[in-house]
């Protein structure tokens, strides 16, 4: 039976010789993964259960990233509660203050994850590991306390979208921008619980971080799990990141798809998500007329040091405009210290901007950017519902770094070139 590439890697981790969409199966998993807002809710039902031990301390990993250092009584109590589990059970990867970054850009920089593993998260996001060919996909944390006991958890196997893509991106188009237009064309619920497979000749204008940047939003398009195939893209960033063997599972070539999307890189304009839905995908240039309080650069889907470096450029010589914020925060440490070596934090606190320690703190409303009634943000995160970065009457727009720092800039959503090229919308 030929399968897709998600299937080849469930078959395997379920001792299986092949599986088909829709059966269900018990996988064995490599990484069970949960942060400080999901892992103590994880660490309570693991006790209610009456778990005296976790199948292996190696292959659980706690990030404390999304209330740390701890913003209130609450954060500082669900952070205690993993310190005392990750003590009491050995886990080798526990990351707290001073170790900590944005989880999902954490663990792949951590070379946690490799492809052909299976991985799962008791966050949304997890499905970022995709981008380095593995299966990953968040769950609950009642999953996530039984996969910390047992190793493994149960799957329904995804349907997938095969995403064929071709061409070039334009100048300042990023993974961002890929996303966001797809998602424009399919909807938040046009892959709902499929897998999104990307591949086909495009995928070498594809850095990895735009890779990741993708993956990690795939659940915005509804998705079990986005993917990206095996290339030397891969190969050169796993050499870079993981020292122990792992295995690339390629789809079939009579891989049955429920969809094949071709997708022309070319054709992708900077885009921009309005209120209050990821779908709803526009041309930044059409965001004139949007007057911004806030720019946010930074979170899992746009923290790494490509994104830095972009934001970087644009804001280089040039002030944010006068009453706007502008809130940059890398993803880890690592990322903090390499701007920090770069230039980048100098370049983003001279142009106006604060630069924080890696947290998730404003993507979910927690803290470091919270919106008031009425204020507009144009941020680099994944989401921006009702009330995602505050107050219920606040509205949020999703962007690349590169249209962030631009709007930063401007006052106004704006498209890169505004800034960058002599005499436009200048």
């Amino acid at each position: 039976m030929a399968m897709t590439m998600t299937q080849k890697i469930l078959a395997a981790h379920a001792g299986l010789p092949e599986v088909r969409a829709g059966q269900l199966i018990k996988a064995r998993l490599d990484l069970v993964l949960g942060n400080d807002i999901t892992a103590p809710v994880a660490i309570d039902a693991f006790e209610t259960a009456g778990f005296d031990r976790v199948t292996d301390g190696a292959r659980i990993a706690l990030v404390m990233d999304h209330f740390v250092p701890n913003k209130d009584i609450k954060a500082a109590e669900g952070c205690k509660k993993c310190r005392g589990f990750a003590r009491r059970f050995g886990l080798t990867h526990f990351y707290d203050v001073g170790e900590m970054g944005v989880e999902h850009a954490l663990i792949p920089e951590k070379g946690l994850i490799a492809p052909g593993e299976a991985a799962i998260g008791a966050d949304s996001h997890s499905c970022t590991y995709g981008a380095l060919g593995a299966f990953s996909t968040g769950v609950g944390s009642t999953d996530m306390a039984a996969a910390m006991a047992t190793g493994e958890t149960w799957f329904k196997v995804p349907a997938a979208i095969r995403v064929n893509l071709t061409g070039k991106k334009g100048r300042w188009v990023s993974g961002k921008d890929v996303i966001l237009h797809l998602i424009g064309l399919i909807g938040v619920d046009g892959a709902l619980y499929q897998s999104l497979e990307f591949s086909g000749w495009g995928l070498s204008d594809l850095t990895m971080s735009d890779r990741l940047t993708i993956a990690n939003m795939a659940i915005e398009a509804g998705a079990k799990n986005g993917i990206f195939a095996v290339d030397d893209i891969t190969r050169d960033y796993m050499r870079d990141h993981r020292d122990r063997e792992w295995t690339a599972y390629a789809a079939d070539p009579d891989a049955e798809y429920a969809r094949v999307i071709d997708l022309d890189l070319s054709e992708i304009p900077c885009t921009v998500s309005w209120p209050h839905l990821p779908e709803n995908a526009r041309p930044a240039v059409e965001g004139a007329e949007i007057a911004i309080d806030q720019v946010v650069i930074g979170s899992c889907t746009n923290g790494n040091i490509a994104d830095m470096a972009a934001a970087a450029e644009i804001l280089e010589g040039r002030k944010i405009k006068k009453g706007l914020r502008g809130i940059v925060i890398p993803a880890t440490p690592k990322i903090y210290m390499e701007c920090i070596a770069r230039g980048y934090t100098k370049i983003f606190m001279e142009a106006g901007c604060i630069v924080s320690t890696p947290t998730c703190g404003p993507c979910l409303g927690g803290y470091m950017g919270i919106l008031a009634a009425g204020e507009r943000a144009v941020s680099t995160t994944n989401r921006n519902f009702v009330g995602r970065m505050g107050h219920a009457e606040s509205e949020v727009y999703l962007a690349s770094p590169a249209v962030a720092a631009a709007s930063a800039i401007t006052g106004h959503i704006s498209h890169p070139r505004e800034i960058m090229e002599e005499g436009a919308g200048l």
